[in-house]
């Protein structure tokens, strides 16, 4: 393969260097900031370029909004990003980029380098189209998404009647579905309007709400 490797770390990039040479795959470009990993990406068309997250001058995101760039100007281009630690407000912002655009997206940690063998097979997953996502990144996706959904506090009954609304049923049809009494779904409803914090207001335009909530999550 051919690769650009961008990473500030004199070390970290030349041992990469000589990995990937060692490897019989070609760098065509080794460099330390995110100008020079665009300019080296719309310059060399790689099969696969490795992005360190952090690069001057702030060191906080200039990689990942380097990688995003090379990615608009060079469609699919396959893009695998190196973090020290897990930072998931990078990883979304890097697979929003997969919706878009296609191509191969990566995200690892920096210590999975040291397992040799895993690294490189990630590496021709992605240039060879595929998402690989460190396996502790995966876990604090899920974490923050479950954090974040407003239909986690519903019990399964709720969710029950929840997905019956959305289907349009009145709550006498749902009633009739779940074999339960009219006032036990009057109750799971008030409770799914509580929990999904809707103000008080008409109980159809409650529902519109509700439904919208379930159906976006």
């Amino acid at each position: 393969m051919r690769i650009v490797i961008a990473d500030d770390a004199v070390l970290l990039r030349e041992g990469l260097v000589r990995l990937l040479t060692e490897s019989g795959h070609q760098v065509v470009a080794a460099v330390g900031d995110g100008d020079a990993l665009v300019e080296a990406v719309v310059e060399h068309r790689p099969d696969v370029s490795i992005v360190d997250v952090r690069m001057p001058p702030t060191h906080t995101d200039e990689g990942l909004r380097a990688a995003v760039e090379a990615r608009r100007l060079v469609p699919r281009t396959p893009i695998l990003v190196l973090s020290q630690y897990v930072e998931v407000s990078y990883a979304d912002d890097l697979l929003a980029t997969a919706g878009g655009s296609g191509g191969g997206i990566g995200y690892l940690l920096k210590d999975r380098v040291a397992a040799i063998e895993e690294f490189l097979d990630a590496l021709r997953r992605v240039a060879a189209g595929g998402t690989v996502l460190d396996p502790e990144v995966v876990s604090q996706l899920f974490a923050r998404r479950r954090r974040d959904d407003p239909l986690r506090e519903l019990t399964p009954r709720e969710r029950e009647v929840l997905s019956l609304m959305a289907e349009g049923r009145s709550n006498t049809a749902i009633a009739r579905a779940l074999v339960v009494s009219d006032g036990a779904v009057e109750k799971h409803v008030r409770n799914i309007f509580t929990k999904l914090t809707l103000p008080p207001d008409t109980e159809q335009h409650r529902r519109v709400l509700a439904v919208l909530t379930y159906l976006r999550n």
